[in-house]
């Protein structure tokens, strides 16, 4: 359902990306600061205040999001705790405290060891819930947050897991993309990411599908859902919700998907769409 701003429709939920959406990207850094635009706080405020839904959906880990919760003071005291979509959809938490009331997992052996093959000096990392990564090597400065404990690949997937980033610095995004075609990744969902950064997770696990459980939960509908969002792992969120925007520095295939397009980042985008609803 492509719902534009001249209908009387009004969004129940507003499901927000976290990086590049309400954060803004620090230059030449695979990380964003971690600050809310006065602009993107007003917005997000006024939305809640008026009884929608705030939802964050991110790639991060459950402890990378809520202290992102607090930099926008929500929920309010008193108020019902905050639903967070973790991990791409493989987590599912309320908010304060964490508690986790929803996770896949998978099998992640085969589709890493494919891709070591391809990329034998590429970055493993699996989440450690509540403390942060555990992974065959540090990545770049930024990137991850958390406690890091580095462990032996074999290690990292001896065991079922939410989630899997792939990182290689020497490589690009393009090349990740060509990857997961030529792999297939067979019993894997992936998601490439600005850089050579890749996301697994289980079949059929988005944004899209961690949201759709917390729609459920609330009684709700999609239809009912503005999403915002500026990455390639936002794809299935765009589409699936009532309506779906881009940030205006997304890619190309994100921007296509949409219903719309709004500012960038670096002009509040996220803060203009929500404005035009609250």
């Amino acid at each position: 359902m492509a719902v534009s701003p001249e209908t009387s429709w009004s969004p129940k939920v507003v499901a927000l990306d976290i990086d590049g959406t309400l954060l803004k990207w620090i230059a030449g850094q695979g990380a964003t600061l971690e600050e809310i635009a006065p602009a993107v706080y007003d917005a997000v405020n006024r939305a809640y205040d008026s009884g929608a839904q705030v939802v964050l959906a991110s790639g991060r880990s459950p402890h990378g999001m809520t202290r992102v919760a607090d930099l926008l003071d929500l929920p309010r005291e008193g108020d019902d705790r905050l639903w967070i979509v973790a991990s791409n959809g493989a987590v599912v938490l309320r908010y304060p405290p964490v508690d986790v009331v929803h996770e896949e997992t998978f099998d992640a052996r085969e589709a890493v060891y494919a891709i070591l093959d391809r990329h034998p000096s590429a970055l493993v990392a699996v989440e450690e819930r509540g403390v942060g990564y555990r992974l065959n090597d540090h990545f770049p400065p930024g990137e991850l947050t958390g406690d890091m404990i580095v462990t032996p690949v074999e290690e990292l997937v001896s065991q079922p897991v939410s989630r899997v980033i792939i990182r290689d610095p020497a490589s690009t995004a393009e090349d990740f993309v060509s990857l997961g075609r030529e792999l297939g990744l067979q019993g894997t969902s992936y998601v490439v990411g600005w850089t050579a950064w890749l996301d697994l997770a289980a079949v059929g696990v988005s944004k899209a599908s961690g949201l759709s459980y917390v729609v459920d939960q609330l009684g709700l509908e999609p239809s009912d859902v503005l999403a915002i969002g500026d990455g390639r792992n936002d794809i299935e969120m765009l589409t699936w919700a009532g309506r779906g925007v881009a940030m205006g520095h997304a890619p190309d295939e994100v921007k296509e998907i949409a219903d719309d397009v709004t500012g960038g980042v670096d002009e509040d985008g996220a803060a203009a769409e929500i404005s035009r609803w609250f």
